[in-house]
């Protein structure tokens, strides 16, 4: 996926880039629960990516990338701690408190802030009817969909602990978004490939201060780690690091940001929707109600790229 920014990309390549983040990221939140069960969350953080940018960066020099080229390292370090160590290592320590579904309410608030953020876009963002009214309807088809969740989630709720932890999600959200445009907008021609490596190998070295000075190693035996946790951290760092993130940051580089921030109304459908066909789960009315809400509000989002490649294509047929 390492191609140029000036170039225009391939539509098949897109379109299966967006359903790797789509699909495989939505896939995450159970994971990364379930790895959860064995590693400690800093410790999980350590491992996860540093085993993965080690594995990619053996790749890229397989590959003859230019992996130690300081002028690209720099803005993948930044990236790398903005996204996966403040954006992503706040979704981890958070699951060891909150339910799930209320960590992916409040993930979803990221599209919001992607068009906050993007000070080059904000006029064409802010004046884009359908991408705003897109980005508040997919919010709140997000929101209808746990609704159900939330309520029982709110009484069940530490006050103090978990509004907290409500607040570093949000945190996160702005983390991650900030991120994300500082790559795009930082990123040149370097390509996708070494930036994901760069990125998760400073969130690894991150993680590792914490998991000492949280003491997590006081009571950590490989030993004891249950398979199911070996299984869901192979699938972190195979598919949710490598694989998904690696989409992302090419992604972010061909798409408008706007557009690449859909993953968050889209990823917690394919959570419920994986819920009900692998886990034995029901699905609500109401929750059938939400995802065809989230469909919309995507489809809205989409609207005016939608408008273009229409009107470019009657022109070039003219």
């Amino acid at each position: 996926m390492e191609t140029q920014q000036s170039k225009s990309p391939s539509t098949l390549l897109v379109v299966l880039a967006f359903a790797t983040v789509y699909i495989v990221w939505g896939s995450t939140y159970f994971f990364i629960q379930k790895a959860l069960t064995g590693f400690p969350p800093f410790i999980l953080g350590t491992f996860r990516f540093i085993t993965a940018g080690l594995l990619m960066m053996a790749w890229c020099i397989i590959k003859g990338e230019k992996v130690f080229h300081v002028k690209y390292i720099k803005p993948a370090l930044v990236t790398g701690l903005l996204l996966l160590f403040v954006g992503n290592g706040v979704v981890i320590w958070v699951e060891q408190f909150l339910p799930s579904a209320m960590v992916a309410i409040m993930v979803s608030s990221s599209p919001l802030w992607f068009v906050l953020l993007d000070k080059p876009r904000w006029k064409e963002n802010l004046q884009n009817t359908s991408t705003i009214i897109g980005l508040v309807v997919g919010f709140a088809g997000v929101v209808l969909l746990f609704s159900e969740r939330i309520m029982s989630s709110f009484s069940s709720l530490n006050s103090s602990r978990d509004l907290f932890a409500m607040g570093l999600v949000l945190l996160g959200s702005m983390a991650w978004a900030g991120g994300s445009l500082y790559s795009k907008y930082n990123a040149g021609q370097n390509s996708a490939t070494v930036n994901s490596t760069w990125q998760m190998l400073a969130a690894g070295v991150a993680f590792f201060p914490g998991s000492i000075l949280s003491g997590e190693f006081d009571n950590f035996s490989i030993g004891q780690i249950p398979g199911d946790s070996w299984f869901a951290i192979i699938y972190l760092i195979i598919f949710g690091s490598i694989v998904g993130f690696s989409a992302y940051v090419w992604l972010l580089k061909v798409q408008p940001a706007t557009k690449v921030s859909t993953y968050a109304y889209v990823n917690p459908v394919v959570a419920v929707i994986l819920g009900v066909f692998f886990a034995s789960e029901s699905i609500s009315k109401l929750q059938i109600l939400g995802l065809i809400i989230i469909l919309g509000s995507v489809l809205l989002i989409n609207l005016r790229q939608y408008r273009k490649s229409h009107k470019s294509l009657r022109a070039t047929q003219a």
